[in-house]
Formats: C-alpha cells, sequence, structure tokens
C-alpha cells in the first residue's frame, strides 16, 4: 500500500470517526437547555415538536369565517398523522403515555434521557422542550369586592365605549359566538345561563359547549380540584373565568347591565389549575375552540367554532413559558387568526413596573390583540402593562387598545356579583365588542384584521406620561395605551352609516372615513379584496393616481399630495368593482 492510499484510508477514518462522534451528540441541540440539566435526577414531562408545520396562511385569501375555519383544520390535520408516526412507534413501543396535538404539530409527553436521546435523533423532530409540573408559590387571586344587590342601570365600563348607544340601535350579539378559555365558568349563574350555547331555555346539553383542559394536577402545591379533572360539566375552579364571562354576555334583569354582548351567546374551556395553567392547557383550548368536540373529544365540527376568544390569562416563567417555546403557542395563535377567529388577549398587570412589561405569551405576540386597562377618568390603569415587547427582541408595540379594567362589576361564583381589577377585565369587553361589530355587519365574520384595525382606527387617543422604547405616550400609537379606548359608536359609523349620523358623503359602495379629508383617508370596502388596482381620477375623467395592492377590506392613504378638489376613487380586482367619490379640503 503506497504512502498516498494510506494518508487517504487515515484521513478519510478520522473523518468517520469524528462524524460519528459529533452524530451521537448532535440529539443534544434540539433539547432545551433546562430540559438536558434534568434529564439525570428523574423523569419529566416535555413536548416533541415536529419539523413539519405548514402554513395556514392561505386562509387570508378566503372568504368566510366557516370556510377559513374549515380549510384551516384540514390543512393542519393533513399533516399530522404521517409526521408524528416516527415519535409515536417510539412512545408505544416504550410503552409511554402521550397526548398528540394538531393545531401545532406536536406531542405532549414524559420520560428519562434514554427516551429523549431516541426522540431527538430522529430527523423530522425539530425540538423539545419541558413541560414540567408546577412548582412555584401560587399568586394571590384578585380582590372582589362583593355586591349582593345592585340598583340597576348600565356599568360604566359599558357606557364609556358606548356599546349602550349600539343596543340601542337594536345591536346586543344576536348570531355572534364567544368563547372564553379561563378558570372555568359558572353556567348557569342567573348572568349568564341564558346566554350558554348549551342551554335552550328548558334543558341543558354540554356538547360542543364545553371542554376541560385540566386532566390531573398542574400545580405541585393542589393535589385536588374543587371541580374535579375532566369535568362533564362547566366548573370554576378559582372565579376568576365567571366575572370574565360576565363582561363579555352577562344579563340579569335583577341587576345592572354587566354584559357588553348581552346578545351573543358562549361557549367554554378551562384551561387552569385554581389559576395556574401551563403550555399543554392553553395549547388543548385553542384546539378546541378551533373544532369543538362532544364531551368525549370526539366528533370535531369548525362550524361551532367561536368568532372571537377570550384570553384573560398570561404564561409567565413559572408556568414554564421562556423563549424557547414561545413558538409554540405563536403558531396556535397565528393558526386561529388565520381561521377567522379573534384571539383578544390581556396585556398583563405589571404596569408598575414600568416600560417592557408586555413580557408574556399570549399578549406579546403580533398576532394577538392585546387590551391594556382603562379607568373611569380615561387614564391608563397604572397596573396595565407597557409595553414595548422585548422579551422576544421584536421591540413591538403593546397593548394595542385598551378598554375599562378598575372596578368592574360582573358575576361571581354562587350566582352573585362582584368588583375586580385587571387587564383581565379589560380585555372581555373587547371580546365583547367584536361580537357587537360583527352582529352590526355579519359580513365581518372571520375578517380579523379589519375588525382589529377598525377597533384601532376608531380609538379614542389616550395620552401617558410613559415614554417606551423611544416613543412619547403623546403619540398614536404609544406602549401605553396603543391606539387607544375603543369606541364602539364611532366603528359604527364606519361600517354601518345608514344607522348613524356622520361625515360621510354618498358613495357607490366604497365607503371612505373622514370625508371630506385633508391628508389621511381610510376607504372600506364591501368585500374583502385581496390583490387589485386602485386608481384615483377627478371629475374630468383624468387618472391622477394608479397602484396596484393588495387589501383585505380597509385601506390607509396618505392623500395629501393632491389638489383640492372631488375625485372618484375606484377598487377593482376583476372580479368585485367599487367606486366612491371623494373630496380633498
Amino acid at each position: 500500500m503506497n504512502y498516498g492510499l494510506r494518508f487517504f484510508l487515515s484521513w478519510a477514518l478520522i473523518t468517520f470517526i469524528g462524524a460519528v462522534s459529533f452524530g451521537q451528540n448532535d440529539w443534544q441541540e434540539k433539547v432545551d437547555i433546562d430540559l438536558l440539566t434534568r434529564l439525570n435526577q428523574q423523569e419529566v414531562s416535555f413536548f416533541v415538536l415536529l419539523e413539519d408545520q405548514i402554513s395556514t396562511s392561505k386562509a387570508e385569501q378566503l372568504t368566510g369565517k366557516k370556510v377559513k375555519t374549515k380549510f384551516v383544520f384540514e390543512a393542519l390535520k393533513s399533516v399530522v398523522k404521517e409526521s408524528q408516526a416516527p415519535v409515536t412507534t417510539i412512545l408505544n413501543n416504550a410503552n409511554v403515555s402521550y397526548q398528540s396535538f394538531w393545531l401545532v404539530n406536536c406531542i405532549k409527553t414524559k420520560g428519562d434521557k434514554t427516551l429523549i436521546k431516541a426522540l431527538a435523533s430522529l430527523p423530522n423532530v425539530a425540538k423539545i422542550m419541558p413541560n414540567a409540573k408546577l412548582q412555584h408559590a401560587p399568586v394571590q387571586p384578585n380582590r372582589v369586592d362583593p355586591q349582593l344587590g345592585r340598583n340597576g342601570g348600565i356599568e360604566w365600563g359599558i357606557t364609556k365605549i358606548q356599546a349602550d348607544k349600539l343596543w340601542d340601535k337594536g345591536i346586543t350579539g344576536e348570531g355572534v359566538l364567544i368563547g372564553g378559555q379561563d378558570t372555568g365558568y359558572e353556567w348557569d349563574h342567573p348572568a349568564l345561563k341564558n346566554q350558554y350555547k348549551g342551554w335552550d331555555g328548558s334543558a341543558v346539553n354540554h356538547n360542543y359547549s364545553w371542554h376541560d383542559a385540566i386532566h390531573g394536577q398542574v400545580h405541585i402545591i393542589y393535589d385536588t380540584n374543587p371541580c374535579g379533572y375532566d369535568s362533564q360539566v362547566p366548573c370554576d375552579d378559582h372565579g376568576h373565568g365567571t366575572h370574565t364571562m360576565g363582561t363579555m354576555v352577562g344579563d340579569d334583569p335583577d341587576t345592572s347591565a354587566i354584559g357588553v354582548a348581552p346578545g351573543a351567546e358562549w361557549i367554554a374551556c378551562r384551561d387552569m389549575d385554581q389559576g395556574w395553567g401551563d403550555v399543554s392547557t392553553y395549547l388543548e383550548c385553542f384546539e378546541w375552540f378551533l373544532a369543538p368536540t362532544d364531551l368525549n373529544g370526539e366528533n370535531p365540527n369548525t362550524d361551532k367554532a367561536p368568532h372571537v376568544i377570550n384570553n384573560s390569562w398570561a404564561c409567565p416563567p413559572s408556568e414554564n413559558c421562556k423563549p424557547s417555546n414561545f413558538e409554540v403557542l405563536r403558531m396556535a395563535v397565528e393558526n386561529m387568526r388565520n381561521a377567522g377567529v379573534v384571539v383578544v388577549v390581556s396585556a398583563g398587570n405589571e404596569g408598575l413596573q414600568g416600560c417592557e412589561t408586555v413580557r408574556y405569551p399570549a399578549a406579546i405576540y403580533g398576532e394577538s390583540f392585546s387590551i391594556g386597562a382603562s379607568t373611569s377618568s380615561d387614564e391608563v390603569a397604572n397596573f396595565s402593562s407597557r409595553g414595548n415587547v422585548t422579551i422576544d427582541s421584536s421591540l413591538r408595540i403593546k397593548p394595542d387598545v385598551i378598554a375599562p379594567g378598575v372596578n368592574v362589576l360582573s358575576a361571581i361564583r354562587n350566582g352573585k356579583y362582584g368588583l375586580k381589577n385587571g387587564t383581565s377585565m379589560a380585555a372581555p369587553h373587547v371580546a365583547g365588542a367584536i361580537a357587537l361589530l360583527i352582529s352590526a355587519d355579519p359580513s365581518l365574520a372571520g375578517e380579523v384584521d379589519y375588525l382589529e384595525e377598525l377597533l384601532e382606527y376608531s380609538a379614542t387617543p389616550i395620552f401617558s406620561a410613559d415614554t417606551c422604547g423611544g416613543i412619547l405616550g403623546t403619540e398614536v400609537p404609544n406602549n401605553a395605551a396603543g391606539y387607544g379606548q375603543i369606541n364602539l359608536w364611532k366603528a359604527l359609523e364606519i361600517i354601518r352609516p345608514d344607522l348613524t349620523k356622520t361625515e360621510y358623503l354618498k358613495t357607490d359602495q366604497l365607503r371612505v372615513y373622514p370625508n371630506p379629508f385633508s391628508d389621511q383617508v381610510t376607504f372600506i370596502t364591501p368585500e374583502t379584496m385581496g390583490n387589485c388596482t386602485f386608481r384615483i381620477t377627478n371629475m374630468l375623467g383624468q387618472q391622477v393616481s394608479k397602484k396596484t395592492t393588495h387589501i383585505g377590506r380597509l385601506l390607509d392613504l396618505d392623500l395629501s399630495y393632491l389638489p383640492n378638489g372631488s375625485y372618484i376613487i375606484t377598487v377593482d380586482n376583476k372580479e368585485h368593482c367599487f367606486s366612491g367619490r371623494v373630496v380633498k379640503y
């Protein structure tokens, strides 16, 4: 054997050994570092995230909520069985129990270092993340001031956002379904019973109206639960959830009006064990809302998905939410959004610590509609968390808007009523507001982008002394109040000018606001447009501007460059053409 051949073989052998050595440790790169440190100590609970995460963004091009929801459900389910098969084969052979998810392609299970190494070595496994049982001291629940008797009237938060003015127009939320995931709900509370989807006025059926994601102990300090586990009947083990639902739909003729959308219906999922959830419980509820099932968890039906979900909870590090697994719940929210479901989330109650306190899922996500709290004097509540979001390095502005969250009267357990403070109380005002807007214009169902932009655009700016992320509290949006406090009457002026006195000129289907205008103007089309051509012509028929763009139903433009005068605006996507007359001054 010559020297060159011996050298080549020696080099090849060294290279092969090095590759094998590297491959032996390669699996560890997929495992969360905190999980790795515990592997030699005990069996742990963890998530297996698969590489195959199908995009559902094409649903944005579809029209109609039911069509979008069904598309997203079928798209997500199509990839799960095949991609999860290598993982489930290992788990079945090891006789290990597991929970498979499809809203995000992942599996929750538990095991030791040997099992994790085998799973992480699979080429289609992207990441393994912890889901350990919580061991931190629980936070004390918010103070509740019981109010056993009321003098009637409408609660201040409802009048502040002008929901009562929509009631006067006959808009109370009829035809809209609200979802809530929280500590559970007292379904037969006098303020909630008649709006519960599972109650028909004489009998109750909890199929497709209730799901319990608490299958066992979540927090190590609680070895029992007053509602039990896997409850087949809606139950609130804490009191928080009942209060939030009261603000959304509560209606009891013997008390004050407490619900923003008393004509809407509600369904619910319990995602917390006496105030404590984890990534898996939140994910399971989101999944159930996209395709509600019967009480056996079977026969999913996307037609029964809610229009909007309230999420008055946060997932902090004490619940095992941290940057290494933020992507799981973000993908869940993104898929819900693409399915036409608005995800409303409370921003958090850490504002006394200053800026950068919107820092927990799901409020941090761009896909979430994050809500801060305001006072009755139109100020940002001091406890309301401020942006910008730095925990994920996005630096995005949060919250998006604010709503009443101080001294909010609503339902509490045992058929009673009480006052609470928090962004948890603000978010239900917004969920109820979205229900009213969809009820006012059913074509808005499933139009998540438009609904959120509508509430932002019509919000009353609220300023503060805070300068967060370099953005002054006098700017809009800002990191204390976002675009401001929601204003349902202004929103109604945009979508239903026939019901309000507005500054609109008559147009042919294309709505324009404000009109006349001086610089900024918003155009609203009756249909989702997608890719379209936008033209401006003067009254002599001469084209003065043309652009190709992609819009949903709303387009904001700066037309300050136009000379004063009258113009015809046309939006054409080759299937629909809408036009309107505007005046520039």
